[in-house]
């Protein structure tokens, strides 16, 4: 007799969410099974990877990553154009961390700026995220929703304690929105809700349930998205069938393992990449259809591993 692999069917289905515009757009969601199961259902957009850039040069990333980009780094600009010319990028997270006020307190102004000097530079699709500061990044956000108007951007982070004032800021000029809560199944569904309840499009929001980084948490994260996957497929909830974005890595390379240089260790180099590879690929298989990396020869194993899957 032969055997019949088993399948599990699903009533549920993940809302489908493009950002940027033309030819360059990017879709991501849109599968009515569990990640990469193409036997069981439809996956009919590939996951996607945004390299990070900033908006001032970073003087905390370990030197496996900092020397990729030591000759572009110190503009956003000529950075942005390096990731999409150079390497390929298929999008672009411009973290505003100069805005932080232990990180230069640059103003909204200032952010607006950089944000729109960005989006002239380059063709695929911008990720604009704050500098996780919850009383800064309000006003920060607004500016820069205002610059990126009708860009077809996504705008994040949207938190629990600021949500309003970025909400609004993303509706206004017609942008994505990337809602973050802290690794909780219930305030995940709790923020969307809340997000929706102002009026925002639930078919434009992406899913941040925070992520982390292997050996700092990552099977609790795993654990949630997994979750919140299940949750969207099983029980057909609404509130939780967005697409969700993994920020790995501000996480990755801020492990002691990535910087560390420690013999015993093996090369820091090839353990960094390989830190922030595997962080990524597990966070995938748990359900992100969106990451944010960093370093180049980590996103080309994810890619690689992406084609694997998808075939």
């Amino acid at each position: 007799m032969a055997f019949v692999v088993p399948k599990e069917t699903y009533s549920g289905k993940i809302y489908e969410v493009t950002i940027g515009k033309g030819d360059k757009a990017v879709t991501v969601g849109g599968e009515n099974t569990l990640p990469f199961l193409t036997f069981e259902g439809e996956v009919p957009n590939r996951p996607a990877i945004a390299y990070e850039i900033q908006d001032i040069a970073p003087d905390d990333w370990p030197a496996t990553v900092a020397n990729v980009y030591k000759e572009v780094s110190s503009n956003p600009v000529t950075w942005a154009k390096f990731c999409q010319d150079t390497l390929g990028a298929k999008a672009i997270a411009l973290r505003l961390i100069g805005t932080h006020p232990d990180r230069g307190d640059a103003s909204p102004e200032a952010a607006a700026k950089v944000v729109a000097d960005v989006l002239a530079a380059i063709s695929v699709p911008l990720i604009i995220l704050g500098s996780n500061h919850i009383e800064k990044d309000g006003p920060v956000l607004k500016a820069a929703a205002e610059a990126a108007k009708d860009s077809g951007a996504v705008l994040g982070k949207a938190q629990q304690e600021n949500y309003k004032t970025i909400v609004a800021a993303a509706a206004a000029n017609n942008l994505r929105l990337v809602c973050m809560s802290q690794l909780d199944v219930n305030l995940a569904k709790q923020l969307n809700i809340l997000t929706t309840q102002m009026g925002f499009d639930k078919e434009k929001i992406l899913m941040d349930p925070m992520s982390s980084a292997l050996g700092y948490g990552i099977e609790y994260t795993y654990s949630v998205m997994e979750r919140i996957r299940l949750a969207a497929l099983q029980t057909n909830d609404p509130m939780m069938q967005t697409p969700m974005i993994a920020d790995i890595g501000a996480n990755v390379w801020k492990a002691k393992e990535t910087a560390a240089d420690i013999a015993e260790w093996g090369d820091v180099a090839q353990r960094g990449i390989t830190w922030e590879a595997t962080t990524g690929v597990s966070m995938l298989l748990a359900g992100a259809e969106l990451l944010v990396m960093r370093h180049p020869e980590a996103v080309a194993v994810v890619e690689r591993t992406i084609d694997e899957l998808m075939q």
